[in-house]
């Protein structure tokens, strides 16, 4: 699931900085590090989601404030490349192929399941903020078809079933 594509302007800034609840001086140092480079867009979007886990809105408009990016640069490219987050995601993040392989394999069998057991759609987090549910073009583990990761662990050869009771088993700890 892609993130719509939204464009803000600088009249825009009192509101978007209003509901984050972020502490903005952590990017200082990014912003002295990239200041005078040329290509500096791409490293400075991932330093920012390194730090909070996610692109917040108040981020934009401090980079655009403190470097002159254009905003809506800044959000073409953090909607262009599916590594950006604009929203906070859960605990743990769990992709679920959906690539030629595992949609043969009925992918979308665990993905209905895995939205059903934990009361989210594709491309949110539940409420507690554990579990954030993501369908992904491919993950490069065809023969284990259909395949699902949560964190770096890869599970395969899941029913719907299965990919439930894994993510139950990851929620008590025990994996």
């Amino acid at each position: 699931m892609r993130i719509q594509r939204v464009i803000y302007d600088k009249d825009l800034s009192t509101e978007i900085n209003q509901d984050q609840d972020v502490d903005l001086d952590l990017i200082n140092p990014i912003i002295e590090r990239y200041k005078d480079k040329k290509g500096n867009l791409i490293p400075i979007l991932q330093s920012v989601q390194n730090i909070y886990g996610f692109l917040p809105k108040g981020a934009f408009i401090k980079i655009n404030d403190e470097l002159g990016i254009d905003l809506s640069a800044m959000y073409g490219v953090a909607t262009f490349y599916s590594q950006f987050r604009l929203h906070p995601v859960g605990k743990n993040i769990i992709k679920v192929c959906h690539g030629t392989a595992c949609h043969v394999q009925n992918a979308s069998k665990l993905s209905e399941s895995l939205m059903e057991a934990l009361a989210i759609a594709d491309g949110e987090t539940t409420e507690d903020n554990m579990f954030t549910l993501e369908s992904v073009a491919c993950l490069g583990c065809c023969s284990l078809a259909p395949v699902m990761m949560i964190g770096n662990d890869t599970y395969g050869k899941l029913t719907g079933k299965k990919a439930v009771r894994i993510v139950k088993d990851v929620k008590l700890g025990r994996l």
